[in-house]
């Protein structure tokens, strides 16, 4: 589902494809939450390999190198599941719904 930030259109497979090049990232998950300013934002949820450990500024330093600047997710989050159907999909809408309610408060 594409991402619609400040006019620019953002394919999540796009930033996801990116970030799986890199070897500490087992699984990442790009979705969009409402931004009042830009419509919508990108966030991540990213689980890291067995053993590896990363802090959210490498994170945006991986994206700073590979990404243009308006695909480098705002909201990033480390987890160790995600919310997945019973066949195995991940539930981006329930990462959205999650994402925004605790970014609301």
């Amino acid at each position: 589902e594409m991402i619609i930030r400040g006019g620019e259109n953002i394919y999540p497979a796009e930033i996801e494809a990116y970030l799986f090049t890199n070897p500490k990232i087992s699984q990442a998950a790009v979705f969009g939450v409402s931004d009042e300013r830009l419509g919508e934002e990108i966030a991540v949820w990213v689980q890291l390999h067995d053993g590896e450990t990363m802090a959210e500024d490498e994170l945006r330093d991986v994206c700073r190198a590979g990404l243009a600047h308006f695909k480098a997710p705002r909201h990033i989050r480390f987890v160790t599941t995600f919310p997945m159907t019973v066949t195995g999909k991940l539930q981006k809408f329930r990462m959205r719904e999650m994402a925004e309610k605790e970014l609301l408060g």
